[in-house]
């Protein structure tokens, strides 16, 4: 059984965020157990398991999440490595539909190498800060807000772009505040750097202290700086040590994300179900 390693949100190896990526054979997945096992093995920030669905399904693909620790409802970069690897390998063009805990998710892969995903807007609600949440991260929030049950993260702008960066929180006591994580937000210092804003995503609560670049975040962080900066084409830096852009687009109650993936591994998993 194939299994590779691709970085997401970048155009270039060692940077971006890397993902494991298995394309199964079956019609179905195997148990919970082993993909945990594999997903713990691996040790990135989610490894994706997908297989391919009958004709006349309302998707083409079957896909799932793991952290090192357990599955998610919904990720961006995982899902941009997955179909990175079905264009690679001529297993799928154009557009794919991924059947997912989140629903259907149609993603794009255009000839440039570019893909964008169709993913469902988070859904952006005031929430007080919660206790000991401005320790835990380092920094006095402006504005705390909840991003619906399917991230189950905080939203949290900062001051600025600077403060963001310097953030070196306490995980353990992020990982005590009930939610999948924090994401750190604040608007670009200088636009013409090439992005609009910036954002750190620190996960603890699912074994990820901090991952480099956060598809799934910015189903939040779109309509967050839309709402600031006006509708159109946005793009997020996340300010990671590996650091990605992801370019976004609010359309209704959905965000297109569009990213560049490169493969860095390809091998052979040897302790198959």
């Amino acid at each position: 059984m194939r299994i590779r390693i691709v970085d997401a949100f970048t155009d270039r190896p060692f940077a971006g965020n890397p993902a494991g990526v298995l394309l199964l054979d079956a019609d179905g997945f195997p148990a919970d157990s082993w993909l945990q096992q594999v997903a713990a093995e691996v040790n990135l920030s989610e490894t994706a398991f997908a297989h391919p669905l009958p004709a006349g399904e309302d998707a083409d693909w079957a896909l799932r999440w793991f952290t090192p620790a357990t599955e998610v409802r919904l990720c961006g970069h995982a899902t941009l490595a997955t179909a990175h690897v079905l264009r690679t390998t001529g297993a799928a063009h154009g557009t794919v539909r991924f059947r997912t805990l989140s629903g259907v998710l149609p993603v794009t892969a255009a000839g440039s190498g570019a893909i964008t995903m169709d993913f469902p807007a988070a859904p952006l609600t005031p929430a007080q800060a919660p206790d000991g949440l401005a320790a835990a991260l380092g920094a006095e929030p402006l504005t705390v807000l909840d991003t619906g049950d399917d991230l189950g993260d905080l939203l949290v702008e900062c001051a600025d772009e600077r403060t963001v960066r310097a953030l070196a929180p306490d995980t353990a006591a992020l990982a005590r505040l009930s939610r999948r994580g924090v994401i750190a937000t604040a608007a670009a210092e200088d636009p013409e750097r090439g992005y609009d804003f910036v954002s750190r995503g620190f996960f603890p609560a699912v074994g990820i202290p901090e991952d480099p670049v956060t598809g799934s975040a910015h189903t939040a962080l779109a309509p967050f700086w839309s709402r600031r900066l006006g509708p159109g084409t946005l793009t997020g830096f996340q300010a990671s040590a590996r650091g990605g852009l992801v370019t976004t687009e609010l359309s209704g109650e959905r965000v297109l994300l569009t990213g560049s993936a490169v493969t860095v591994l390809d091998g052979e998993l040897h302790a198959v179900p």
